[in-house]
């Protein structure tokens, strides 16, 4: 049993005899996915040496485990002194170059992976971007179901992106070409397909969740935005003059921290 929704709520019952799986796309998954799709169209060995380190440690991993199995089952099974047999003196000494020789290619395999992906986090800023771009447009559902737009969908503005931005010989500069070219694109496609009463909610999303990725901003300045005195109680208002809204305004900034600043 299937469903689209994004926040199905099944019975106790249901929940209790099934298993529930979400298989929901989530934003660090798809930062994953997209820095993936980005290295393999920019830097495509990078990506194709990952991928074949990571079969050899799987591989080199099963074959530590099957060698570690082979000396359990010789030592089970021996007949008298181990000093004794000497097939078996035998079996371990291969057994311990064997397990040396792998445990050599395993630790190998670490150091290329660390260097691998200090190259790839070059590309993660890029990718993050592209994460957060995604968010804004499926949110955008809560504003009116019409908006709803596919992960495919994106993902061929994404590629777009990467082929239109400008080259850069710099790694640096190349990234931030793709980000803007990314972030203009995204932004032009989907307002293409809105009311204009919603295309200001769609740049404020987009505006204060790129700054919140990036650390300008706080998820507790942006509420701070939109919410103000709202959520305060005081009736103990110094200035008479002063409308009430605007006293539980001033309240709120007062306690409120831009950033996590001192201030």
């Amino acid at each position: 049993m299937t469903s689209r929704l994004s926040n199905p709520h099944f019975s106790p019952e249901l929940a209790a005899k099934t298993t529930i799986i979400d298989f929901t796309v989530t934003q660090g998954g798809l930062e994953q996915q997209l820095l993936s799709r980005l290295i393999t169209k920019e830097q495509k060995h990078l990506e194709d040496t990952l991928t074949q380190l990571q079969e050899d440690v799987t591989s080199n991993t099963k074959q530590l485990q099957s060698l570690e199995d082979q000396l359990l089952d010789r030592l089970a099974n021996v007949v008298g002194s181990l000093l004794d047999d000497p097939e078996i003196i035998e079996v371990l000494a291969t057994i311990k170059n064997k397990s040396k020789e792998v445990n050599e290619k395993l630790n190998e395999s670490r150091e290329k992976r660390i260097e691998i992906n200090a190259q790839r986090e070059n590309f993660r800023t890029a990718a993050s971007r592209g994460a957060v771009l995604y968010f804004c447009v499926v949110e955008m559902i809560l504003v009116n179901w019409m908006y709803n737009t596919s992960l495919a969908q994106f993902l061929e503005l994404f590629y777009k992106a990467i082929d239109n931005a400008p080259k850069d010989k710099l790694m640096k500069q190349r990234v931030e070409n793709i980000k803007v070219e990314l972030t203009w694109r995204v932004y032009r496609y989907i307002s293409r397909g809105l009311f204009e009463r919603d295309k200001t909610t769609f740049k404020l999303m987009m505006a204060t969740k790129i700054l919140i990725k990036d650390n300008k901003l706080s998820s507790a300045d942006v509420s701070m935005f939109l919410k103000a005195g709202a959520g305060i109680d005081d009736r103990n208002k110094i200035f008479q003059w002063m409308q009430d809204k605007t006293w539980l305004n001033l309240k709120a900034l007062s306690k409120h921290r831009f950033n996590n600043d001192n201030l």
